[in-house]
């Protein structure tokens, strides 16, 4: 019996070691970017988001009265990595917000980050918006990148008011991104890799059928653009293909351009047939 509760004990801590490992290499690394360029007329801003947390961000307005935009970078990223973007949209007339996710760039930490945590800040930081005096709530729309891609769709989905959601280099399902994940390690699927996949989605509180951006894409109403690089070898170009194929209805476009997935470059070469979407779906 004694050699049966040490057994026991041995698992139980074998499993949690296991599970801390998970975590850790899972977390998202910090870096933090430079800032918008002096020309652009931005400041820093807090902004308060779930759990108590405070959001670091860029706020870039516009002349009153204009459409805003929340842009959200990737998993890993900053909001440094989205400033590509700034000056042409800001040009176009949009006021922006560029944030920081939780556990990302400057803003706060928290017990861990996930697609759906990135979707709550996008949350606040769109009312964050809508509270400004000179913002048009009801011309506000998202710009997200990878994971904040996905988020924004997630977001869109739960937000009727949102009026457009750009998303760049989104996969198509947590599961996958996942799998290539354990695949590139050399972690074979069963049954290490289906346990990891199982504990992330208690972690987080959501199963990943109910985030993936090929689900949630069903339940955005407002315009989508999907925008994904022919090069990307991170994502390949056929989930944006699954996502646009599981889309609403013809308001989904997509978009796919030369470059990878952190290719900015590229993707503010291409901010015409963005602009022109956003115009369509914002100032219509």
């Amino acid at each position: 019996m004694k050699g049966l509760l040490w057994g026991l004990a041995g698992m139980l801590v074998g499993v949690g070691l296991l599970n801390l490992a998970i975590r850790r290499s899972l977390a998202a690394s910090r870096r933090v970017g430079g800032e918008p360029a002096a020309a652009l007329p931005w400041r820093d801003v807090r902004l308060p988001t779930a759990n108590g947390k405070q959001l670091h961000g860029w706020y870039i307005p516009a002349p009153p009265g204009s459409p805003a935009l929340v842009v959200m970078h990737g998993w890993g990223g900053h909001a440094g990595l989205m400033l590509p973007l700034a000056a042409p949209l800001h040009a176009a007339g949009y006021t922006l917000l560029l944030v920081d996710a939780r556990c990302h760039g400057r803003s706060d930490g928290d017990s861990f980050a996930s697609l759906p945590r990135f979707a709550e800040d996008i949350e606040a930081a769109v009312g964050w918006l809508g509270a400004r005096p000179e913002v048009d709530r009801r011309a506000i729309g998202v710009v997200g990148h990878s994971v904040g891609a996905g988020a924004a769709l997630l977001a869109a989905s739960r937000q009727p008011l949102l009026r457009a959601v750009v998303s760049l280099a989104a996969f198509a399902h947590p599961a996958g991104m996942m799998r290539r994940w354990l695949a590139a390690r050399g972690i074979p699927f069963r049954p290490l890799g289906a346990y990891v996949l199982a504990y992330v989605q208690h972690v987080i509180g959501h199963r990943f059928d109910d985030i993936a951006p090929c689900r949630t894409i069903a339940r955005v109403a407002c315009p989508v653009l999907v925008v994904h690089g022919l090069d990307d070898v991170t994502v390949p170009v056929a989930e944006a293909r699954q996502i646009y194929a599981a889309r609403r209805d013809e308001r989904v476009e997509l978009l796919l351009i030369p470059g990878s997935h952190d290719d900015y470059g590229d993707i503010a070469g291409q901010i015409g047939p963005v602009r022109q979407f956003l115009d369509r779906a914002m100032r219509g």
